[in-house]
């Protein structure tokens, strides 16, 4: 049997100090990031070895080269029937790799480089299902209050519907990002790349929170604790995506003997959807429906929301007079000359004059 070399060896440690170590460590990645981390990398792999030959002391650089990662996106495709959209997650996963590659080993960084001239996979967008405020009223009906999971299931589709925050931004919570007591209650939200921003709540969100708090964590909760966490791993073990859609799926079942315009199929995400459509009927701009959602760019908010070039040009032009409001008063004052407007001291023509001679 052939031996590794050592450039193989060294490339091994990576992957596997990669996904042990690093990515675990990064507080922003959720489990759920980790795990499609191992997968992308777990598939790339089994293509070099199935598809390629590559056998284990034939591991080296030019195995990720941007021509056998083409390659291997083209397999996913045809041969693994991926769609062009989880072509990208895993495109975006193997590139993550490569940057860490990259600052770990300087010989291995033009293969970073390489990896981002990739052309992304052509998405055909998927609509989101609309749900309608008669849609949530019903579902919110349905969960058995007799029961704790029901009382739990009401809490958890309130504060999402609510503040509209991604399903692992909730998930994620712990008790201390929660200020219910304050004078305008508010949860502090860690978004994608740790961005933080502050959701303020509603009297009916704020006492189902209350009521569920003092059932589920007690008279002496812990700040650490996640808000919602599992019955398996407990306190510090938070409740995962899969057991949220499950319960909702089984609320929507009963929702829609109540009103047919719940989804049978509901998921977590439709929550979050709705509710910024609802802003969005009930007047309220998209610059702010773009900031409560996490958006870092306008344009992002209107392609989710599918937003017609009528609300898109009125979005726009809210968005030229805000940044004209921050515009400072000095550089719309123009008396006083264009020094004065441009922030320079001005000078004296007789003192520019002796200055000259």
């Amino acid at each position: 049997m052939k031996q590794a070399t050592s450039e193989s060896v060294v490339i091994a440690r990576h992957i596997n100090a990669f996904l042990n170590e690093y990515v675990p460590s990064q507080k922003s990645r959720s489990s759920h990031t980790l795990t499609s981390y191992q997968y992308a990398l777990a598939l790339y792999i089994s293509f070099l070895e199935t598809e390629k030959g590559i056998s284990a002391e034939r591991l080296c650089g030019g195995c990720f080269s941007r021509i056998i990662i083409e390659e291997w996106l083209q397999w996913l495709m045809e041969f693994r029937d991926n769609s062009p959209e989880t072509c990208n997650n895993r495109l975006a996963s193997l590139r993550t790799f490569l940057k860490y590659l990259g600052t770990r080993d300087i010989l291995k960084l033009y293969l970073s480089d390489d990896a981002t001239w990739i052309q992304r996979k052509k998405e055909v967008r998927k609509k989101v299902k609309g749900l309608s405020k008669k849609a949530v009223q019903a579902l919110l009906s349905v969960p058995d209050l007799s029961l704790k999971s029901g009382r739990r299931d009401l809490a958890l589709m309130i504060i999402i519907y609510s503040t509209a925050a991604r399903i692992d931004e909730i998930l994620s919570l712990r008790l201390e990002q929660l200020h219910l007591n304050a004078e305008k209650p508010n949860v502090t939200i860690i978004g994608k790349g740790t961005k933080i921003r502050t959701l303020y709540l509603l009297p009916k969100a704020v006492s189902h929170l209350k009521k569920y708090l003092k059932e589920f964590h007690g008279e002496t909760p812990n700040p650490k604790a996640y808000v919602f966490y599992s019955r398996n791993t407990g306190l510090h073990g938070k409740m995962s995506q899969a057991a949220v859609n499950k319960q909702l799926k089984k609320h929507a079942r009963a929702a829609y003997k109540l009103c047919d315009e719940v989804p049978l199929d509901l998921h977590a995400h439709q929550l979050r959807h709705a509710k910024a459509s609802h802003w969005l009927e009930d007047g309220m701009n998209i610059v702010q429906i773009s900031f409560l959602l996490g958006h870092e760019q306008l344009q992002t908010t209107m392609v989710y929301m599918d937003i017609t070039l009528e609300q898109e040009l009125k979005a726009l032009a809210t968005l030229e007079d805000e940044n004209d409001k921050k515009v400072s008063k000095k550089w719309k004052n123009v008396r006083g000359g264009l020094a004065a407007f441009c922030g320079v001291k001005p000078v004296s023509y007789t003192h520019l004059r002796a200055h000259e001679t």
